[in-house]
């Protein structure tokens, strides 16, 4: 039993191993691939699997920490938005002149959720891609403007191509 396996180190009985030596070759062999997945084994519900550290099969389970948010800070007068904006980001907005942000169609799947805060003084409004429906309390819903500065939304894909806009909109 001396030709290891080039990945994990396994050692694994050979074909010309005898017979009689097969059930305590298959017994080491066994015995190390118990030790280099057992860092798979377990974890709980909201857990992810995460390297522990360099070294190969060396695994850990942690809490899934998506409370960490990230800025995508936009200064100019229009945006279009882009897939990672719904990745646990709040997108930015901030210019003295109005800001058009628009939601573009086919980037988005059913549940992603886009948040969107103006700290300029410009107001930022909303648009429709081709072929994107948008529906707000807006006082026109398929094109809604948050209500200040420092107002905020979230824009819910609820289908293909389709999006609610909620918050302090006007």
């Amino acid at each position: 039993m001396s030709n290891p396996t080039s990945s994990f180190g396994w050692v694994m009985p050979s074909s010309s191993d005898l017979v009689t030596d097969l059930p305590a070759d298959f017994e080491v062999f066994g015995q190390a691939v118990d030790t280099s997945l057992a860092d798979l084994k377990g974890g709980t519900t909201g857990q992810v699997l995460s390297k522990a550290s360099n070294t190969d099969m060396d695994f850990t389970w942690i809490e899934q920490d998506d409370s960490t948010l990230a800025f995508n800070a936009q200064t100019g007068t229009t945006y279009t938005l882009v897939a990672a904006d719904a990745q646990n980001k709040l997108v930015t907005t901030s210019n003295a002149s109005a800001v058009t942000v628009t939601v573009p169609p086919s980037i988005f799947t059913t549940g992603n959720v886009i948040n969107v805060q103006s700290i300029g003084v410009g107001l930022t409004s909303f648009a429709q891609g081709a072929g994107v429906t948008i529906t707000s309390t807006g006082a026109t819903a398929s094109a809604p403007v948050l209500r200040a500065r420092y107002s905020a939304c979230s824009i819910i894909c609820t289908g293909s191509n389709t999006f609610t806009i909620v918050g302090d909109l006007s």
